[in-house]
């Protein structure tokens, strides 16, 4: 086996999990695992694709990304995420995947430490030991609803630490972290000399008044973050493989130095069709974002009638984390035999991590709503057989 496979820890691959075995399997099967919108991509971003690819705009590119696309989206950050970026410090990536890929691989080095805060992203940890660096795992407070606390984070910190990686809104605990828990976050990679790694691929996605904050936008903290986005959820452009980074201009050439080498730059025709979802009519965002608050509500309130279970309304995203511990089974048990009694796809909460343990994560945005109350029609009955 090669050196560098033999450095990547089973469990940290890319792994779609209940998908995996649910595939290919005969039946009628509900799907709410993978975390991908049900909607179709707004039909101006196509178009305004179409007409790139019709204008001829087939051709190598700005390898940052096309310079209009990074003006339009520093000024959506400045307006929306109260950051004040230039276009020379973004980058456009292929998904939020590869501007993740290239802030580990140009920040951490051999012997590192990068700490993950739990229930974590599993995708994060191939990535750190990649770079030849270790995830450190922080647990967030589940019983104060997955909130950061302080010192679960900072008893993580060692003289190897070199980062913190945030998900906010979090997937997939649903939380919107309030201004004071990011504070905590800053204070601690000021005071200990930290990069934080920011993923805000959820950040349209909020619910009940939710205020999303960019952690970048709090005092001292502009010089050390990195910011990733993506058309992927609020767009519903999963396919498309498009998103972007921001960062301070003396962290860029780093970067650059990454996805360069990786992809040389992301398709050029369409980032015509990202920037006309950028620039576009917010309507439809809007109807999007009411369609996944309509399909929220179902679920919560459906797995709140269901024995054994308990459910949070999450603030942002577009999954719900159900608590299965009253079961006393295991979550992984409860996943198999959901897919295997009631035909409905849903992941264990383990797959984030021994702090998702006792959890299902259920994709209430992967499905319709007629689909969504069958799924919870058939997991009410295995429940209640339970």
């Amino acid at each position: 086996m090669p050196r560098f496979a033999r450095r990547i820890t089973q469990t940290s691959a890319k792994d779609f999990g209940m998908f995996a075995r649910a595939y290919g399997r005969p039946g009628d099967l509900i799907h709410l695992e993978l975390g991908r919108p049900i909607e179709d991509t707004p039909a101006h971003i196509k178009e305004a694709t179409i007409a790139a690819l019709r204008a001829g705009h087939v051709h190598y590119s700005d390898l940052q990304g096309l310079p209009e696309l990074r003006h339009a989206l520093a000024a959506k950050m400045a307006r929306e995420n109260d950051t004040n970026y230039s276009a020379d410090e973004v980058i456009v990536t292929n998904g939020l995947t590869q501007a993740s890929f290239a802030a580990f691989m140009a920040f951490l080095d051999a012997g590192d430490e990068a700490i993950l805060l739990a229930p974590y992203y599993p995708q994060h940890i191939g990535k750190i030991e990649l770079a030849g660096a270790r995830a450190v795992i922080a647990d967030l407070d589940a019983e104060n609803g997955f909130a950061i606390r302080r010192d679960l984070i900072e008893a993580r910190i060692t003289p190897r630490t070199r980062m913190i990686v945030l998900i906010n809104p979090c997937n997939p605990t649903g939380r919107v972290y309030s201004r004071d828990e990011l504070q905590v976050l800053a204070d601690l990679a000021i005071e200990h000399d930290l990069v934080v790694v920011s993923d805000e691929v959820y950040e349209r996605i909020t619910f009940d008044g939710a205020a999303h904050v960019s952690i970048a936008s709090l005092p001292g903290m502009r010089e050390r973050t990195i910011t990733m986005f993506a058309f992927t959820k609020a767009y519903a452009m999963d396919g498309w493989r498009l998103g972007w980074l921001a960062a301070d201009q003396r962290m860029i050439g780093a970067l650059m130095k990454i996805t360069t080498n990786e992809v040389t730059h992301v398709n050029t025709f369409i980032q015509h069709g990202a920037l006309a979802a950028i620039t576009g009519p917010g309507d439809a965002l809007a109807d999007l974002v009411a369609g996944d608050r309509e399909r929220r509500d179902l679920a919560v309130r459906r797995l709140n009638q269901m024995p054994g279970a308990t459910c949070a309304a999450p603030q942002g995203t577009i999954y719900a984390f159900a608590d299965i511990r009253a079961t006393g089974l295991p979550a992984q048990v409860v996943a198999q035999r959901l897919l295997d009694e009631a035909g409905v796809v849903v992941e264990a909460g383990s797959f984030y991590g021994a702090a998702g343990e006792g959890h299902l994560r259920i994709c209430f945005g992967a499905v319709d709503l007629a689909q969504l109350s069958q799924a919870m029609d058939r997991m009410q009955g295995f429940f209640n057989a339970l």
